[in-house]
């Protein structure tokens, strides 16, 4: 089964205003470096720009589960297992960052 739209599509313009905060984040990290900001600080900024990006990972994931997989399951058995099998080594990769 082939979709021509990802499941995130509704919500595609929250998930780029997302990432382009994160990305802003970034760019005040580097520039806390760069003016040598207290260590902490710097961590206390890490730490939001990580919660952040697992907010958006975790936004992808569920959309997943709720389109492509909920898709695959009412089309082909076995094409829901794919999906979920991808859904299940997305997650690992996620708990184990």
């Amino acid at each position: 089964m082939t979709r021509t739209e990802p499941g995130y599509i509704t919500e595609k313009q929250a998930l780029l205003n997302r990432l382009r905060r994160v990305e802003g984040q970034v760019r005040g990290l580097q520039r806390m470096v760069e003016e040598d900001t207290y260590c902490i600080d710097i961590l206390t900024q890490v730490s939001a720009a990580t919660k952040a990006l697992e907010n958006v990972a975790l936004s992808l994931l569920d959309e997943h589960v709720r389109h492509c997989v909920m898709d695959a399951a009412r089309v082909d058995g076995r094409e829901a297992d794919r999906k979920l099998t991808e859904a299940t080594a997305a997650i690992a990769r996620l708990v184990r960052s």
